[in-house]
């Protein structure tokens, strides 16, 4: 757990880091420490926002908030997939040294669990006197594991401990905890079929029996009461909202699907009924996909409105990302709506398009709207960021930067990475500059070698080309990948 010995309070430097990247006039620089909410989509993909490229899926309040903000167009997830990639957020360590490296379940509900010695994001910003919330899907532990919310410097958690059970959105409880106990919340209305295994959620090959609460808007209604709550405390929070929103099952309650059907009812896109296997039949897998994304796109907008209304945005960060890249599960092919936008890979992969996702951040006053950065960056980024803004000191053998000089206009301050490092299920992958390596063996074999800058659709393979760079990366590779 952590150490208070570990994190020693500093906010002369981070007065300093304020007032000297003010570029508003009407920006105080003694501004109190801001609070933080962290929204990350779930199977997300970089092409999915309209302010990204999309031009089938409706997201008018993202695309506000990125007019509004800051878009980065070079930004990463912690890894391909949900556990790893979350696992690199909380603890600023990319995927060679993080503990938690791949979707390892726990039955009956859980994951690989954190290890108790792990210093989180959340325990850096609760020692600091921030009041921290978790909403959404933790994928981190198992219940009366060391990787719990709780234990790992949550205050208040509410939403899914494991990832299995969030793949379905009408479940019969989610989990809640405060600082000391985690237990089970029922939601009203919802009554999964029956299964051998009672912890686990329905099959999935047909609705649930009974739908009364869908799990999303009590994950959000949740969120948002924290948030309200905590702006009118005289301490800072950090809401992190892990939201499962758009993951297969592709589910949504029948008024989100109203603005993708046609006055028949029937879908606005050309479907292909999925049957159901794992997941839940749909008839309709593409205006389902697209009303998930629009939905969470509304509760985005209510969560702006919320900080507006009670006076507290002008001081709260609020960012925007996903886990990682598209998912071609329940259903959806993310070809049809290009939802890798024009990069190669999607979920699962280590290229372009598995790792590259947007990110939005928006703070009035504070964050200059209308920019974009193409400064590489990732999930990683956020220890080192946040325990900027809160004045302390992020905890030793991190893999992280500080985004705060990006954040408020002054790029003469910012600090880059060397290079950045992903490995998954043996792949391996590193960017330096605008050389993106990939291989599929760790510690063997050639990599692929693309040039970012002329190919960022990763379509030619020019390793033979530059033998000089394929030997740094693969050196890069070496050295980042440590055994568990």
């Amino acid at each position: 757990m952590c150490s208070a010995g570990r994190i020693i309070p500093s906010l002369i430097v981070v007065a300093l880091i304020l007032s000297g990247c003010q570029k508003q006039g009407n920006a105080s620089s003694e501004a109190p420490r801001p609070n933080i909410i962290l929204i990350v989509a779930d199977d997300l993909g970089y092409g999915d926002l309209g302010s990204y490229g999309q031009r089938h899926i409706q997201t008018p309040h993202l695309d506000q908030m990125a007019k509004e903000g800051l878009r980065f167009t070079q930004f990463y997830a912690g890894s391909t997939v949900c556990a790893p990639s979350r696992s690199v957020l909380m603890t600023g360590q990319h995927t060679g040294r993080t503990p938690v490296r791949g979707n390892e379940e726990v039955v009956p509900i859980g994951q690989q669990p954190l290890p108790d010695s792990t210093i989180t994001v959340a325990e850096v910003l609760q020692e600091a006197g921030y009041v921290t919330g978790a909403f959404g899907k933790w994928g981190l532990g198992a219940p009366g594991s060391a990787g719990v919310p709780h234990r790992q410097g949550v205050d208040r958690f509410f939403g899914y401990i494991g990832q299995r059970r969030a793949h379905f959105y009408w479940p019969e409880f989610l989990f809640e905890s405060d600082r000391d106990s985690l237990w089970r919340v029922p939601l009203e209305g919802n009554k999964a079929k029956d299964t051998s295994t009672p912890d686990f959620p329905h099959p999935g090959s047909g609705p649930p029996l009974q739908r009364g609460t869908y799990s999303h808007d009590a994950i959000m209604e949740r969120a948002l009461s924290f948030v309200d709550t905590q702006s009118q405390s005289d301490n800072p929070f950090f809401a992190y909202l892990p939201v499962t929103i758009p993951h297969a099952s592709l589910s949504v309650p029948k008024d989100a699907l109203a603005p993708y059907l046609n006055a028949d009812g029937n879908s606005v896109f050309d479907e292909t009924p999925f049957p159901g296997n794992h997941y839940t039949v749909q008839p309709t897998p593409k205006a389902a996909y697209a009303a998930m994304i629009s939905r969470l796109d509304q509760d985005v907008g209510r969560l702006l409105d919320h900080l507006e209304s009670n006076g507290a945005a002008k001081n709260t960060l609020v960012l925007f990302t996903s886990d990682n890249g598209p998912h071609e599960e329940g259903g959806y092919d993310p070809s049809y709506f290009n939802s890798n936008g024009s990069l190669r890979g999607m979920k699962r992969d280590l290229y372009e398009g598995g790792i590259r996702v947007p990110q939005i951040a928006w703070w009035p006053g504070r964050v200059e709207a209308g920019r974009t950065t193409d400064l590489p960056s990732y999930f990683g980024d956020y220890m080192q960021t946040f325990a900027t803004l809160a004045g302390v000191s992020p905890p030793d053998a991190i893999d992280s930067i500080s985004l705060v000089p990006t954040l408020l206009g002054n790029s003469t301050r910012q600090k880059t990475h060397d290079h950045l490092y992903w490995e998954f299920q043996g792949t391996q992958a590193v960017r330096q500059g605008r050389w993106k390596a990939v291989r599929d063996s760790i510690g063997g074999g050639t990599p692929e070698l693309y040039n970012l800058n002329d190919d960022p659709e990763e379509s030619e393979n020019v390793a033979d080309e530059h033998p000089g760079v394929v030997e740094r990366m693969s050196t890069l590779m070496n050295e980042a990948h440590t055994p568990r």
